[in-house]
């Protein structure tokens, strides 16, 4: 038993190295294409309305119609107004009555003045009733203009060409000052409205050209260019509202179109790796790296800037010729030995 006891002891085999796919790093020049889905609007859109409260009489345009420049949208009840416009005209009929009579009281008493047979404090009260009988016309003229403009205030008319979009009133309807009649897209614009992601904002082309083609006919195109973009983000979607101006858009993209927008991003030398190579390492996305000298791995922390289901786009962390483990990333720990499959063990 001593003896067997003092025998050489047996030796532990070390463990097989673990079987590993990899890829090695390269830079490529890549420009992705984006597609966004959205829809047609007008580039002008006015809400008319009536500057005094009232009645609706009439409202003769619906959702639709075309309607040209100066054609009548709707009107209120008259009543009051046009017996505004007629008690103005009546003061001013009495206000240039009794101007009349100063201005000839007056010239009496300017006659009387040379001649000797009045007074000067008679002629000084004559020519102040003149002059107060001229106020009061002026008055009475400028009441007259505001009963007139307050009569036309009634007729709510077209300030432009262009198509009924929505109706906000409806015939015997009590409207207020203000208050949106109809919303009228003008002509002379279309725009392509989209909900765009931050991330594609911040990585498209300044001034580029968005290739726009009808969701349901991908043969009707168009082209424009980004007019307007909107300084908030979406409080659900968290997406900003972009509008591509288009430029001659056929007939067949009407309003409320829905439409596809094609944009290629800026071309960047960037490094893809699988998406299945990315893991976590304190919290942040990391990948294995082989040392081809020692055959062993090591975790390193990567910058990840876009990724998708089969790829990622990594801005730093990595340079070009490391070779990165993208299979069996979770049974690795580090200074583990490896075999990349493929090669002699």
């Amino acid at each position: 038993m001593l003896l067997a006891a003092c025998g050489p002891a047996e030796e532990v085999q070390a463990p097989e190295p673990r079987p590993v796919r990899t890829v090695t790093i390269a830079k490529r020049e890549a420009g992705d294409t984006v597609a966004l889905t959205g829809r047609i609007a007008a580039e002008d859109v006015a809400a008319l309305g009536f500057r005094i409260a009232g009645r609706v009489m009439e409202r003769p345009v619906n959702v639709g119609d075309r309607v040209g420049a100066g054609q009548v949208i709707a009107r209120l009840e008259p009543q009051n107004e046009t017996n505004a416009v007629r008690s103005a005209r009546a003061d001013l009929a009495a206000a240039r009555a009794a101007l009349t009579q100063a201005r000839n009281h007056f010239e009496r008493q300017e006659t009387l003045l040379a001649q000797g047979w009045t007074t000067r404090a008679l002629f000084d009260q004559a020519k102040r009733e003149r002059d107060t009988a001229q106020a009061r016309v002026d008055a009475a003229e400028a009441q007259l203009e505001t009963a007139d403009d307050l009569l036309g205030f009634t007729v709510l008319k077209a300030d432009a060409p262009g198509v009924v979009t929505t109706v906000g009133a409806e015939p015997g309807e009590v409207v207020q000052a203000g208050q949106a009649i109809v919303r009228l897209a003008r002509q002379g614009g279309r725009d392509a409205v989209f909900e765009v992601p931050a991330q594609v904002l911040r990585t498209a082309p300044p001034d580029s050209v968005i290739a726009v083609s009808l969701t349901d006919d991908p043969a009707v195109t168009a082209s424009g260019r980004v007019r307007e973009v909107a300084p908030e983000a979406d409080p659900v979607t968290r997406t900003f509202e972009v509008k591509v101006g288009l430029t001659d858009p056929p007939e067949a993209m009407r309003l409320g179109a829905t439409v596809t927008g094609r944009l290629t991003l800026a071309a960047q030398a960037v490094i893809e790796i699988p998406a299945t190579a990315l893991t976590r390492a304190d919290r942040q996305p990391a990948v294995w790296i082989v040392d081809p000298k020692t055959a062993t791995v090591a975790l390193r922390n990567v910058d990840v800037v876009r990724f998708d289901p089969a790829k990622v786009a990594v801005a730093g962390g990595l340079d070009v010729g490391e070779v990165v483990v993208t299979a069996g990333v979770q049974a690795l720990h580090p200074g583990q030995k490896v075999r990349l499959l493929g090669a002699r063990p």
